[in-house]
Formats: C-alpha cells, structure tokens, sequence
C-alpha cells in the first residue's frame, strides 16, 4: 500500500529524536512519537504503520497521524500536541466585569455590614446584572488575583 504522507528525515532532525529518546525525561508521548518518526523515515527503516503501531504498542491511527502532521506542519507539529486557542469554558469574569468587581469592592459596603464578603459581593453582581450568575469562590478568585 503506496503511502499518503512520507516522513523523511534531516541528519539533524534524527539526530535530535535520538537525543529525545535517549534522554528519557521527556512525556511518555513525545518519545512515542519521535519513535514513530524514526521508524517511519523512508532513509531509515521505512516501516508499515501497522508495523510501527505493533511496535510501539499503539494504535495505527496515530501513527498515521504522527506521519501526517510531521509533513504538514514539520518535526515540532508532529512532536508537540496542539495548544487550545481558547479555553474550553469561557471565563465568567473578562476585564470589564473584573474591574466592575473590584470597584465595587471599594465601595461602602451595604447597610449592616462593616465590610464586603464574597458572598455579599456576589449577589451584588447578579443584582446589578453584571454577571447571570457567579460564585462566591469566583469572586474569591479574582480578588485575590488583584491583591
């Protein structure tokens, strides 16, 4: 079967794989994959996926993809995984309502109270409609960012 992503290897790419594989202190992935690229370079062995996932003890799936992203985006595209863009929950707080927050924090507190809690300051931003809802340990949170 004719292969749809060739990895060929620089002499200082191999070289560096080697390093991260002999150097052992690297995640258990990341040495995975180099082992992969090796065994995969078509100046080196040049084996099957299914060859290399028997090896290594791994799907044939990453392997394949580990060949696919070393020939779109190079050696550290396959070495690395990819970062997220953004988190996978929105923060509740951005910089507006944070500073929104704080000012409030630094205004007389409510009538019985002699000073803010989190949880009076929590309310406060749900009563203003700031924010739909917040917890204490939210509000908790961006204050101590702050002090």
């Amino acid at each position: 079967m004719k292969k749809k992503y060739v990895v060929s290897l620089s002499k200082e790419e191999r070289i560096g794989l080697e390093r991260i594989i002999k150097n052992g202190e690297n995640k258990a992935y990341l040495i995975t994959h180099a082992h992969i690229l090796l065994k995969a370079d078509i100046n080196g062995p040049n084996l099957s996926d299914q060859e290399i996932a028997d090896m290594f003890h791994c799907h044939q799936l990453t392997v394949s993809n580990v060949r696919m992203r070393y020939s779109q985006r190079g050696l550290e595209g396959a070495l690395k995984r990819k970062t997220r863009e953004s988190p996978p929950i929105t923060p509740i707080l951005d910089g507006e309502k944070e500073a929104r927050l704080i000012a409030l924090s630094c205004q007389q507190p409510p009538e019985g109270y002699s000073r803010w809690t989190c949880q009076l300051l929590s309310d406060k931003l749900v009563e203003l409609k700031i924010v739909d809802s917040i917890s204490r340990k939210t509000v908790e949170r961006a204050l101590k960012k702050r002090s």
